[in-house]
C-alpha cells in the first residue's frame, strides 16, 4: 500500500513513522511534511500544502495512492474528505458538516445541548458590549473562547475581569483571530483536570485509543497563556477505573449516537477534551475533528498493533472487530517550543539531535525545516521528545534525559510534564 498523510506538525511525523512500521505498506508520503518526516525510513515529503485540496486530490490519483489520513483541521474544514470521497479516493478524516464540531464552538455546545451530553453552561455573543455586560455580571474565573480555529490560541482563562474583557475585545472588536473571533462564547469555568479521549469513528461503530492527558497551559503547574498542548502522557493509570467507564457510557457513545441521529456520516479521528472535577464528574471542554496533537506521539508510541489495519477497517465499518494491542509501558511526550510562543515567536535557531537513539525513545519534529541538511527551526511548537518507561516517573525521566541530548538553545520547555500523575495518591 501506498499512504499520504497530509500535513506538517509533530503529529504528522507520528502518524507517518508509525504508518510506516505496518507491513502492508510500501510507501508514506507526507505533505508537506517537515524535518522529521524528510528522515524517516519508507516516508518521502511532497511539496504541497496542506490545504491545496486539488492537488492533493491529482498527486493521490496520479500516485495511486491507497490511503490518506488528514492530521491538521484545516483541510477538513475545507472539506478535504469530500473532494477525496468525490474522486472515489479512500480519505481517513470526517467530512465537512462534521468538521463544524470543532470548527465552531458554537454547533458544538449546541449538539451537546441537543443530546444531553455533559458541558459548562455557556453564553455566545457576536457583538461586545453585551459581552462586557455579561462579563460584568459573572463571577471569576471566566473563560472566553473564539468560536472558530485559532490554532490552540483562542482560549483565555484568567480570574481578572479586567484581563477577560480585554480578551473579548481583542476577539469581537480587533478581530484578533480573523473571522474565528466574529462569534465568542463565555463558559462557566471548570475546575479539576483535564483528560483527552480519542476514538476513532466508522460512521456507525467506534475504537477507543489509549486515554491520555495534555498539558494546554504554557508554564509550570499549568499557569501561563493556553497553547496548543507543552507535553503529553499516556496512560492515565490515576484516574479511577469507574470514571473512565462513565466517561464512555455517557460521553463518547451519546456522541457517536448523536451523529448518527444528525445523520452526518462521521468517519476518523474524534478528540473529545474532558475536565473531570474532584468527584470524578467528566464534562465535555471540546471537541476536535482529528488526532491530537501532542497526544498522538505518546499514544502511538503505545500502540502495538497495525495502525494501517486499523485506518482500513474505518472503510468497511468494522471497527467493532478491531482489538487493539498496546504496550504495558507509559510514554510520555515533552514539547520544546520557540521563543515567544504562543506569541510571536523566534524562527530560524538550528538545532542538532543526538545522533543514535535507545529503542524507547523518538524525537518527533515539528516546526522544523531542513536546509542543507541542517534542521531550522520554522514554527511555535518545534519538537517532541518521547519516551517510554515502566510507569509515568521513568518515561518522564527518559524524556527530559532524551532532551538533555538536544541543541537548541533558544527553545522553552515545561519541566513538569506528568506531574498530576506523580503526584497522585498511590
Amino acid at each position: 500500500m501506498q499512504i499520504l498523510i497530509v500535513g506538517q506538525g509533530g503529529r504528522e511525523h507520528a502518524l507517518a513513522w508509525k504508518a510506516a512500521q505496518s507491513p502492508m505498506v510500501t510507501q508514506v508520503y507526507v505533505a508537506p511534511g517537515n524535518a522529521g518526516t524528510a528522515s524517516e525510513h519508507k516516508i518521502k515529503n511532497i511539496a504541497i500544502d496542506e490545504n491545496d485540496i486539488p492537488t492533493l486530490v491529482h498527486f493521490a490519483r496520479d500516485q495511486k495512492i491507497d490511503m490518506t489520513i488528514i492530521g491538521p483541521e484545516q483541510p477538513l474544514m475545507n472539506g478535504i474528505s469530500d473532494q477525496f470521497t468525490a474522486h472515489q479516493l479512500r480519505c481517513l478524516g470526517p467530512c465537512q458538516k462534521a468538521a463544524y464540531l470543532e470548527g465552531s464552538k458554537i454547533m458544538a455546545k449546541a449538539f451537546m445541548r441537543r443530546h444531553q451530553i455533559p458541558t459548562a453552561p455557556h453564553h455566545s455573543f457576536d457583538q461586545l458590549s453585551p459581552a462586557i455586560q455579561h462579563l460584568q455580571n459573572a463571577s471569576p474565573p471566566y473563560v472566553i473562547k473564539a468560536d472558530g480555529l485559532a490554532a490552540g490560541k483562542g482560549v483565555v482563562v484568567t480570574h481578572s475581569q479586567e484581563e477577560a474583557i480585554q480578551a473579548a475585545t481583542r476577539m469581537l472588536a480587533q478581530r484578533q483571530f480573523g473571522d474565528a473571533g466574529r462569534q465568542i462564547v463565555v463558559e462557566d469555568y471548570l475546575d479539576g483536570e483535564e483528560l483527552s479521549a480519542i476514538v476513532l469513528v466508522d460512521g456507525e461503530h467506534f475504537c477507543p485509543l489509549a486515554f491520555s492527558q495534555d498539558h494546554k497551559a504554557r508554564d509550570e503547574h499549568d499557569q501561563g497563556p493556553n497553547t496548543g498542548g507543552m507535553g503529553a502522557y499516556s496512560p492515565v493509570s490515576h484516574i479511577a477505573h469507574d470514571v473512565l467507564e462513565h466517561i464512555g457510557t455517557h460521553i463518547i457513545r451519546p456522541t457517536i449516537a448523536g451523529l448518527i441521529a444528525d445523520q452526518i456520516d462521521y468517519r476518523g479521528f474524534l478528540y473529545i477534551g474532558l475536565m473531570i472535577d474532584a468527584h470524578g464528574k467528566a464534562r465535555v471542554l471540546e471537541y476536535n475533528c482529528r488526532l491530537g496533537d501532542p497526544e498522538a506521539q505518546p499514544i502511538l508510541m503505545r500502540l502495538r498493533s497495525d495502525f494501517i489495519e486499523l485506518c482500513a477497517a474505518t472503510f468497511d465499518q468494522s471497527l467493532q472487530k478491531i482489538s487493539l494491542e498496546w504496550d504495558t509501558q507509559s510514554a510520555l511526550g515533552v514539547v520544546w517550543a520557540a521563543q515567544g510562543y504562543p506569541g510571536d515567536y523566534e524562527r530560524g535557531h538550528t538545532i542538532v539531535l543526538p545522533t543514535d537513539y535507545a529503542e524507547y525513545e523518538k524525537i518527533f519534529l515539528a516546526g522544523a525545516t531542513l536546509d542543507k541538511g541542517t534542521i531550522i527551526s520554522n514554527g511555535g511548537r518545534v519538537l517532541c521528545a518521547t519516551a517510554l518507561g515502566d510507569n509515568i516517573a521513568i518515561a518522564q525521566q527518559r524524556a527530559y534525559a532524551l532532551g538533555d541530548k538536544i541543541q537548541f538553545n533558544r527553545a522553552y520547555y515545561r519541566r513538569d510534564i506528568g506531574w498530576r500523575a506523580l503526584q497522585a495518591p498511590t
